[in-house]
């Protein structure tokens, strides 16, 4: 029963694992075409050219400097590829834009060259005086410059893990960050006509699965699998400059360097496209936060929760409360909330009664242009039971977390003390110290009005 148990729980974890377990190497693999990125399609999608434009590539290079990484230091491999001046030549042919020129390696062109035409002239006598001389080379209408210039290690890792009587697995990540800049120069002038700037994480992923166990006496029974999956780091450089390459051709159709036969609806979609992608873009920051205004200037909270009495009496038992309140944002991350309360407070066998609060908070989101934000709050208020007979005043502190659901709904967690001045409260006074009760609750903030794309 028990070697049951432990290989049904292993063939669990087993089942549970990605599938790129299941597609491990087993064989020898024959040469394949390299595979193509998800910028490739969108590089051969680009509105047609009215004319191409010759392009020369004389380097595109790394230029970060930066060594492979590894767990104990370092090797003297690079971090990314050296050949990154053919990847861009081929992305201007997937293109079909551009005309790429030799120019990487034009010295063994000119060489080549010298030698046709010394062979025709040494050993080619009778040959026609007016036959045509070695076509003239091509020379470029603009040049592509830039390089690799950042390769950041380790920006993002992290992992889970779990062990339980010698069963367990773990998950663990890591994501680094390759970016390139590509410019466009005009040979004519040398004025840069335009320049991007293209980035792309590389992820890695490690899962473990392990079992380790005695069964029975002198008998261990150990269970170990996993697998690594670690993104081509060459397949991150292509995706970034082939993305590089279309950003320059979009850039120019904008600008009217480039011009295109294609339809104007067609050329302005995907320019209009582009530009929607590059507001996002900055508007976001790294780990892939956008950095967009959330919330409208007004709001309406409906709350509803439990209270627990903290006062003179022992036992206290959790009673409902409900809230209802007006939210108006002095900026985007400070508002004010002036709010009505209904409440009981209630401690076993002694105290049963209701109250109603209006309270004037400040409330401060921590992460105001992300959907998840923490905040904290406090402020002062006056309570009171129905027929006046008892009142206070209090002021009142918490803390607690909003999630926004869409762009007018917010969903919030959130706890509060209540510090009253007031030892009657619970209708009794005794001792020196004051009767508090702590409120938590679940609700919703419905934002109302336009939302700008900058609130103030």
């Amino acid at each position: 029963m028990k070697i049951s148990t432990y290989i049904s729980l292993f063939l669990l974890l087993f089942l549970s694992s990605c599938g790129a377990y299941y597609n491990q190497p087993t064989g020898v693999e024959r040469a394949v075409i390299g595979e193509g990125t998800p910028a490739t399609s969108l590089l051969k999608d680009l509105p047609k050219p009215k004319d191409k434009v010759v392009v020369g590539v004389y380097k595109f290079r790394d230029q970060t400097g930066q060594y492979k990484p590894l767990e104990n230091g370092s090797s003297f491999s690079t971090a990314v590829t050296q050949g990154a001046t053919s990847i861009l030549i081929k992305a201007l042919e997937d293109s079909n834009w551009f005309i790429p020129i030799e120019r990487e390696n034009i010295g063994n062109l000119l060489q080549e060259r010298n030698l046709i035409r010394s062979t025709r002239q040494e050993y080619v006598k009778d040959a026609d005086p007016n036959a045509p001389q070695i076509s003239p080379l091509l020379y470029a209408g603009v040049l592509l410059e830039g390089g690799i210039v950042s390769y950041d290690s380790n920006i993002i890792t992290g992992g889970f893990g779990a062990r339980y009587f010698g069963a367990g697995a773990s998950v663990k990540y890591r994501q680094d960050r390759v970016t390139i800049y590509l410019r466009m120069v005009s040979t004519s002038n040398g004025k840069i006509l335009k320049s991007v700037y293209i980035s792309k994480t590389i992820l890695s992923q490690a899962i473990d699965e392990s079992l380790f166990r005695y069964v029975n006496f002198k008998r261990l029974l150990e269970i170990e699998t996993g697998y690594t999956t670690n993104e081509p780091i060459h397949m991150a450089v292509t995706e970034a400059i082939e993305k590089g390459v279309e950003s320059l051709v979009l850039e120019g159709l904008k600008e009217g360097i480039l011009q295109s036969t294609d339809a104007k609806e067609i050329v302005d979609a995907k320019i209009q496209a582009y530009d929607k992608e590059k507001e996002l873009a900055d508007k976001s920051s790294m780990y892939g936060r956008v950095l967009d205004p959330k919330r409208t200037k007004f709001g309406i909270e409906i709350t509803g929760g439990t209270t627990l009495m903290d006062g003179d009496y022992a036992n206290p038992l959790a009673r409902p409360f409900g809230r209802g309140a007006l939210k108006y944002f002095l900026s985007e991350s400070i508002n004010l909330s002036a709010s009505t309360n209904v409440l009981k407070l209630a401690n076993k066998n002694n105290l049963d009664v209701g109250y109603i609060t209006t309270d004037l908070n400040m409330e401060w989101l921590l992460l105001p242009r992300d959907n998840f934000s923490p905040f904290v709050y406090g402020g002062g208020g006056y309570g009171f039971t129905r027929k006046f007979e008892n009142t206070h005043g209090k002021v009142q502190f918490g803390a607690g977390l909003e999630y926004l659901l869409s762009n007018r709904i917010g969903l919030k967690l959130f706890g509060e003390y209540n510090i009253n001045f007031s030892d009657n409260i619970d209708y009794i006074e005794t001792g020196v110290r004051d009767d508090y009760y702590y409120k938590f609750g679940l609700g919703l903030t419905f934002y109302l009005g336009k939302k700008r794309s900058k609130l103030f």
